[in-house]
């Protein structure tokens, strides 16, 4: 894999415009190294035989599900969770043959069959959906057994067949032909909050659940309930496997889990200076002019907006770093430019590199830091930055 100074001429990982780095006016950086260090440091903290799953729905939350995906699984991660069909199609095409469980609901002989072509795992949430499943793939005479994951809903809500039906819903799946239970699960709502009441209630419903399955001589090969959160609060939560997304990603689920666990960013995002100018004392900047210059300053045009996937909401609340230095955000943010006062940074020219996410030096602007000033969270973030920003791996 290249080193960051080799990396400035490669050509982006996946789904890119295939111009090289140094052509790009905006791009995001994803460093694998930080990917595979992240994935080691969730593995020594789980417990004795539990197996890590990577999240990679929702292309890895931004950062390419291929690339992710293949790099979690070289740092040790046994399953990758996808939400959809063909994100998992997507990875079997690249080549990667490690399990994968669908974590969204399947329901139409199109998904089955294609569930069943690439050797995906689906999740079964109701009777009805596991009554489909059988009868299609007898339909298209598939007779290897295809594993499912029973899904049940102890308190989320979402999806999943209600806790108190779970034993009744596992014999019913044991019993149809050409299905496999390969594990039962369900997600927990309130694992980031320092309240723990929701929490252990739900863990104590899927306890009950998992006795009530037990009790009718069904052993079910693998348990999962714990999400990011639940992995680092309580090592009574991993069972047999627990679902990891944001931590591999290097960002907390919650500010007081911080000490658990030592994690590094995985995604920066980096544009380029594309003009520099001098603007008078009550010069306009941008839409509607919400910034008027209180004096002569100097400022610089920046190639990303929100187009990319910088948030509109941010505009004149956010901050950028060139040259080792923050700068503020200034006017309102466009669909392919923001504009930053650069009037204390008198070298500054285009071309120039700025760190819209990502550290420089000792300072830092992440994806958290946006959150917070949008009242949202950070997972949002990660996964509002467009593919028209080429994704660049280093190491």
């Amino acid at each position: 894999m290249l080193s960051r100074e080799q990396s400035q001429g490669v050509v982006p990982y996946e789904q890119c415009d295939p111009y090289a780095w140094f052509s790009q006016r905006a791009w995001v950086e994803i460093d694998l190294a930080a990917l595979s260090d992240n994935v080691q440091q969730l593995l020594s903290k789980l417990s004795v035989g539990t197996q890590l799953m990577a999240v990679v729905k929702a292309d890895a939350y931004g950062h390419g599900a291929v690339t992710v995906a293949q790099t979690a699984i070289a740092a040790g991660a046994n399953w990758l969770g996808v939400a959809t069909v063909p994100e998992g199609i997507q990875l079997r095409e690249a080549g990667i043959k490690s399990p994968i469980l669908v974590l969204g609901a399947t329901y139409t002989p199109e998904q089955i069959h294609a569930i069943a072509h690439w050797n995906l795992q689906p999740t079964l949430c109701s009777p009805k959906q596991a009554l489909v499943f059988a009868d299609t793939l007898e339909d298209i005479h598939y007779t290897a057994p295809l594993s499912v994951h029973i899904k049940l809903d102890t308190g989320m809500s979402r999806l999943g067949t209600s806790w108190q039906q779970a034993a009744e819903f596992v014999q019913l799946v044991q019993r149809l032909p050409r299905l496999q239970i390969a594990s039962v699960y369900s997600h927990l709502a309130t694992a980031d909050s320092e309240d723990q009441t929701i929490m252990r209630r739900q863990q104590q419903r899927f306890q009950e659940a998992i006795a009530q399955i037990a009790s009718l001589g069904i052993e079910v090969p693998c348990l999962h309930l714990a999400n990011s959160a639940a992995t680092l609060s309580d090592e009574n939560l991993h069972y047999d496997m627990v679902r990891a997304g944001l931590l591999v990603y290097g960002l907390y689920p919650a500010n007081h889990l911080r000490s658990a666990i030592a994690l590094k960013p995985v995604m920066q995002v980096k544009a380029r200076v594309t003009q520099v100018k001098t603007i008078a004392r009550g010069d306009g900047v941008s839409y509607g002019h919400q910034f008027i210059a209180p004096r002569e300053m100097t400022i610089a045009v920046v190639g990303i907006g929100y187009a990319d996937g910088v948030p509109r909401n941010l505009s004149q609340k956010m901050q950028v770093l060139i040259h080792g230095q923050f700068v503020p955000q200034i006017g309102t943010i466009t669909m392919d430019q923001l504009m930053i006062d650069i009037s204390t940074l008198p070298h500054v020219q285009e071309g120039d590199i700025v760190t819209i996410l990502g550290q420089e030096g000792d300072k830092c602007i992440s994806a958290d830091d946006w959150a917070h000033q949008l009242k949202t969270i950070s997972w949002e973030i990660l996964c509002g930055f467009k593919h028209r920003l080429p994704r660049v791996a280093i190491m």
